[in-house]
């Protein structure tokens, strides 16, 4: 399928929603830790605007009208990842010890995979985050 041709479906932005426990701790999590810009809250709800892209951080929730069978929840086992977001840096090592040193828990140091060197760590509510260099 090619790209979006009509004017009636002009696609201006994209925003992923992350459903998160604690919306305050996870506000310093993607603008304080890792340098998003907060845009603005309302509710329980925050949007960050993330380097290019926006984050709306949102409360679990019930099924709404307009969504009548789902339930909106955080992620339930960390061990199994649905979503995941890859932040591309120019050097993966220095990123990683600089988020360490402001308090960041990665699962494992940098891995060099030849052609890439990655890590990954977690948000509050368990959601994935890659920290990636491309070689």
């Amino acid at each position: 399928m090619g790209p979006v041709a009509s004017a009636v479906m002009e696609i201006s932005a994209v925003t992923h929603i992350l459903v998160v426990a604690d919306p305050a701790a996870s506000k310093d999590f993607w603008a304080g830790l890792l340098g998003g810009r907060l845009y603005r809250e309302y509710g329980s709800s925050v949007v960050i605007d993330f380097h290019g892209s926006w984050l709306l951080l949102v409360s679990g929730g019930e099924p709404t009208p307009d969504k009548p069978d789902v339930t909106f929840a955080g992620p339930g086992d960390p061990g199994r990842v649905s979503h995941a977001m890859t932040l591309r840096v120019a050097g993966c090592q220095a990123a990683y010890d600089e988020l360490t040193a402001r308090g960041a828990r990665f699962l494992t140091p940098p891995y060099d995979w030849g052609g890439e060197v990655r890590c990954f760590l977690r948000d509050p509510d368990g959601h994935l985050v890659e920290l990636s260099e491309a070689r």
